[in-house]
């Protein structure tokens, strides 16, 4: 069984925005590679953070460097006209996969809700270009977008909640659960199951989120639903994410662990990675 971290972060300067991050000024490719192979990681799609503007060429160069082991999602300024013509060969540049947006706060947010980007959903959609992203409080426009671009591929990161931009555990973390439910009907929307244990109050192996995992693995099925870590943010070491998936959940074997720890990530996104 192929293990694939849906998202991880590398930089090599800065302080993360985000204070649930671990506070230190770099983490590696070198760093990461120690520690995916400690626990048996596979390979892990690099997300390149904003604090670090060198971040992107740092995720080109580990994609050079580890062949098999690295992939990246990236970004593109939504407010530059530019940008619009860089879709199209968007994928051609080595390991990209795809694009990852944050919508939880304005002016993106904003731009949305007003239609603003809808040159976004065309522009990737007849590109073949999926598309991440951060919506917790705009899932049903995420609906409406999946509905009128059934050729796009698009991802809801984090359980749909706000990763590491809330403090809120447990059920707490997961009163939009109804709404990301709800995209399932599309069959042009998946979800990340990543920064689990983050959402939850309790130690290993984070029980109280275990009934979320469910709810999502029985409305999108193991083909749309992806295992990941955000690792820099997670209260545990990442050995113990993996086994809290191939362990700790007696409903999920076989066939469809295999699907959710790599490879429907693979085949959703478009990665050929060659072990």
């Amino acid at each position: 069984m192929q293990i694939i971290d849906a998202q991880i972060h590398l930089w090599g300067s800065g302080l993360p925005s985000n204070m649930s991050h671990r506070q230190v000024t770099h983490f590696t490719p070198e760093e990461a590679i120690r520690l995916m192979d400690e626990a048996g990681i596979d390979a892990a799609v690099i997300h390149p953070p904003g604090w670090d503007p060198g971040s992107t060429e740092m995720a080109f160069a580990a994609v050079r460097n580890y062949p098999g082991r690295f992939a990246i999602m990236g970004a593109l300024p939504l407010d530059q006209p530019e940008s619009r013509d860089r879709i199209a060969g968007w994928r051609e540049q080595p390991g990209m996969l795809g694009l990852r947006y944050g919508f939880l706060g304005d002016p993106a947010r904003r731009w949305l809700h007003e239609g603003t980007i809808e040159w976004l959903w065309v522009t990737a959609e007849k590109a073949g270009v999926p598309i991440a992203m951060l919506a917790t409080d705009s899932l049903p426009e995420i609906g409406r977008i999946a509905e009128r671009h059934p050729g796009l591929r698009l991802t809801i990161d984090h359980l749909g909640g706000r990763g590491g931009t809330s403090t809120l555990k447990d059920a707490a973390a997961m009163t939009h659960m109804p709404d990301l439910l709800g995209l399932a009907k599309y069959p042009n929307v998946a979800v990340k199951a990543t920064g689990v244990p983050h959402y939850s109050s309790e130690p290993y192996p984070f029980p109280a989120l275990h009934t979320f995992l469910r709810q999502v693995y029985d409305a999108f099925g193991p083909q749309r639903m992806f295992w990941g870590t955000d690792i820099t943010k997670m209260p545990c070491s990442w050995r113990q994410c993996v086994t809290m998936f191939t362990e700790e959940l007696p409903w999920l074997k076989g066939r469809d662990l295999e699907l959710v720890m790599g490879e429907a990530l693979c085949a959703w996104w478009g990665w050929k990675r060659t072990p």
